[in-house]
């Protein structure tokens, strides 16, 4: 009955990591690839688990299908592979190609939520409360590679998230490489690091990306490896060594670790309009800085992040009170 009663998709509910799968059922893929399939102990909706890792509608790595499939790419340790998801009948099947399959499918459990505990999460607010049972599938997705969501993130400082997400787009499919496999049109793998670092300045610019943020990418390609191991810390470790990395701070790594490690606890500070919605939805205070939104999550220590997820999945935010953030183009000066 809960699912009759969900929110329609908003702007902040996107946010939040919604993504609509169409209900449908899968069609057979057309190409050999590996199989495996999973079957989860508890609720799960693809829609919630996977939409944090989309970074926009045109995100030419991530695509919901109207079959009711998600297809995904990866640059894996092992290479790149593409990843089809599909849920049915009270199981998960994936399917990947490429020389990153095996990679993808030994993490699938993972990247659907097998490492979260949804039952840690004891709401104190008839929000949060009225949020948890409206969307019982949601689990925290842990995709275990930092620079996929690093660079993203990266690009989302400072500027809007269309901005970014059309410089996330246009620098995939220019310098990525298509998807391995039976993948829906113009997907792409992201480049490289290698390929990261070799991308004129020039082309930057076009993006839209001003030197600070490229400089920032540049600067954490030539760590790669270093950063990929973080996977194997703690979210609070794995935060300080990204942080290492000149232009990365608490926003950034936050964002990184959320997605990469699956980290429950990992609030996202410095946002410039998360305070003033978790305020609003648990206080009434639409003015809330930092420390009253870190304030009002803490009798949620150790699920901080779910909290404020729920919230942006509510759909509650204050009315907007000023006009949106103007949208600049430098590509075109």
């Amino acid at each position: 009955m809960a699912g009759r009663f969900t929110p329609r998709p908003t702007r902040t509910s996107v946010r939040g990591g919604h993504v609509a799968v169409p209900p449908g059922v899968p069609r057979q893929a057309t190409g050999p690839g590996r199989v495996r399939t999973w079957v989860p102990d508890g609720p799960l909706e693809l829609g919630l688990v996977l939409g944090p890792l989309r970074r926009g509608p045109g995100d030419p790595t991530f695509r919901a299908t109207p079959d009711g499939s998600v297809w995904r790419t990866s640059l894996t340790p092992a290479g790149p592979g593409t990843l089809r998801v599909c849920a049915y009948g009270g199981g998960v099947r994936g399917e990947a190609w490429g020389p990153g399959a095996q990679w993808l499918l030994e993490g699938l459990p993972e990247l659907l939520g097998a490492a979260d505990d949804p039952s840690a999460f004891v709401p104190r607010h008839r929000l949060l409360a009225a949020a948890q049972r409206r969307r019982p599938g949601l689990r925290l997705t842990r995709s275990g590679l930092v620079l996929e969501s690093l660079i993203p993130s990266i690009l989302e400082q400072k500027v809007t998230t269309d901005e970014a997400y059309r410089a996330w787009r246009l620098l995939v499919r220019k310098f990525g490489e298509p998807a391995p496999g039976p993948a829906p049109a113009r997907m792409y793998v992201m480049p490289e690091p290698r390929t990261w670092a070799l991308i004129p300045s020039w082309e930057w610019h076009r993006a839209g990306v001003d030197d600070k943020r490229a400089s920032t990418i540049l600067r954490a390609v030539r760590v790669a490896a270093r950063l990929e191991q973080a996977v194997g810390m703690e979210p609070g470790a794995a935060r300080a060594r990204l942080e290492l990395v000149p232009g990365v701070g608490p926003w950034t790594s936050a964002e990184t670790v959320q997605r990469s490690h699956g980290a429950a606890d990992e609030v996202t500070v410095g946002d410039l309009h998360l305070p003033g919605i978790v305020g609003w939805a648990l206080a009434g205070d639409r003015d809330a800085d930092d420390a009253a939104m870190l304030e009002l999550l803490e009798p949620y220590a150790g699920q901080r992040h779910r909290a404020a997820r729920l919230i942006l999945l509510s759909g509650r935010v204050p009315a907007r009170r000023a006009p949106k953030m103007p949208r600049w183009d430098i590509g075109q000066l």
